[in-house]
C-alpha cells in the first residue's frame, strides 16, 4: 500500500502561524524520509485553526530539503483564483521542483461567504457582474476554468480567440521543462467532480475525510472515465482522518481537540485554534457538538498501529485503491513544544511501520 499525507497546517493553542509551519516542516521532511508518496496541503481561509490558505507558496517553502515525496495542493479552489494566476504558480513550482508537482483542484470555496466574496474582490457588492450586467457565478465557470488552467500549462498553451478571427496564444510562465508539468487532479465531495474527472481524463480523489459517498462518487468516476493525455485507466485513492498512537487510549484522547473544532463546525459553534489534547475537551462541548462529533468520528481512523492499519488496508480493499491520504489528526498535549507536533510524527512513523516496506530501510 502507498500512503499519502494531506496537512492543513493547524493551528493550537499557545501557536504562532510560524510555528505551525515549522511543526509541518517536520511533518513534510518525515514522510518524505519514511517513503510517503505525496504530501499535499489545503486552501481555507478565515480559520483560527487552519494555516494554510495558500497551497502554492507554501509548497514552495515546505518542499525544501525533501528529495522524493510528491508536493500537491489537496486542493486550490478555482473559483476563488484566475486560471492563468494558478497555472502559474503551479508551473513554477514544476520549474522548481521538477516531475514532482500535483496539482489538485476543488470548486469549493474553502471558507464563509462573506470571506469568498473577499478573495474574489467582490466584498460588499452582493454579485459578481460582467460588464454588460449579467451575474457571473464563478461555481458555473469551473468546467472551463479547469480546462483553461490545464491548457495553460502545456508546451503549446492555449489559444484565445480574437475580433477579427484571429488569436492570441497564452501559456503559463516560467514554463516547466516540459514532461513536468504538473499533474492536475480533480477533488470532490459530489457525483458531480466526479463525472466531471471521468470526462475530462483526470485523476480524481473523492474527499472521503470528510464527505459521505465515496461509493457512489468512485462508481461513477470509473464508469465514465475517458482515456486522455492523463492515462489509460482511471487513477485514484481515498482520504482519511487517522490518530494513531501506541495504546488506543492515547489515540483517542488525542482525537479530541479535532473533534471539538469539526462539531463545531458543522454546527456553527465558535472557531477558535485548536484545544489541547487532555483539556477535558469533551465538558466544553454541548450536547448537539457530541452527537455530531460522535457521528462525525465513526468514519475516523483511531487506534493503536495494528488497529489502524488493518482499518486502512480494509479501506483500500473497499474503495479498491492502493494508495489511502491520510490527514494526521492528532492533537498536541500540554508541554509539547509548540514548533513540534509528537501526536502527528508519532501517527506517520506508527504507520509507516506497519504499511510502508520504505519505513524499514531508513
Amino acid at each position: 500500500m502507498k500512503l499519502s499525507i494531506l496537512d492543513l497546517i493547524p493551528v493550537r493553542t499557545g501557536q504562532t502561524t510560524a510555528d505551525s509551519f515549522a511543526a509541518s516542516k517536520q511533518i513534510i521532511e518525515t514522510a518524505d524520509r519514511l517513503g510517503f508518496t505525496r504530501y499535499w496541503v489545503a486552501e481555507h481561509h478565515n480559520m483560527p485553526s487552519i494555516a494554510s490558505t495558500m497551497p502554492g507558496p507554501e509548497l514552495m517553502y515546505l518542499g525544501q530539503g525533501t528529495e522524493r515525496i510528491r508536493l500537491g495542493s489537496g486542493g486550490v479552489m478555482l473559483p476563488n483564483h484566475a486560471p492563468l494566476a494558478v497555472a502559474e504558480l503551479f508551473a513554477l513550482l514544476s520549474a522548481v521542483y521538477g516531475d514532482r508537482i500535483d496539482l489538485g483542484i476543488g470548486r469549493a470555496p474553502g471558507t464563509d461567504p462573506v470571506t469568498s466574496a473577499a478573495m474574489r474582490g467582490h466584498l460588499g457588492e452582493g454579485r459578481m457582474v460582467d460588464r454588460e450586467g449579467n451575474t457571473i457565478d464563478p461555481v458555473q465557470q469551473f468546467p472551463q476554468h479547469v480546462i483553461d488552467t490545464l491548457s495553460l500549462m502545456q508546451p503549446d498553451g492555449m489559444r484565445v480567440p480574437l475580433h477579427g478571427g484571429r488569436e492570441h496564444v497564452l501559456k503559463a510562465t516560467p514554463a516547466a521543462v516540459p514532461g513536468t508539468q504538473p499533474l492536475p487532479w480533480l477533488l470532490g465531495s459530489s457525483g458531480y467532480s466526479a463525472r466531471l474527472a471521468a470526462e475530462l481524463g483526470m485523476p480524481y480523489v473523492f474527499a472521503n475525510h470528510f464527505a459521505s459517498g465515496a461509493t457512489t462518487g468512485m462508481k461513477i468516476y470509473r464508469d465514465n472515465f475517458t482515456p486522455g493525455s492523463y492515462g489509460d485507466q482511471p487513477q485514484t485513492f481515498v482520504t482519511a482522518n487517522v490518530v494513531v498512537a501506541p495504546t488506543e487510549e492515547e489515540a483517542q484522547l488525542r482525537s479530541e481537540p479535532f473533534l471539538l473544532q469539526m462539531s463545531r463546525l458543522r454546527t456553527g459553534g465558535p472557531m477558535e485554534k485548536l484545544h489541547l489534547a487532555g483539556d477535558d475537551v469533551r465538558s466544553v462541548m454541548t450536547d448537539r457538538e457530541r452527537m455530531v462529533g460522535e457521528e462525525l468520528s465513526t468514519n475516523w481512523i483511531i487506534g493503536d498501529p495494528k488497529s489502524a492499519a488493518a482499518q486502512l488496508e480494509e479501506l483500500a480493499a473497499r474503495f479498491e485503491v492502493d494508495e489511502i491520504m491520510i490527514q494526521p489528526i492528532a492533537g498536541a498535549m500540554e508541554g509539547e513544544d509548540v514548533r513540534e507536533d509528537p501526536g502527528r510524527i508519532e501517527t506517520i512513523e506508527l504507520l509507516a511501520a506497519e504499511l510502508l516496506d520504505t519505513a524499514a530501510e531508513t
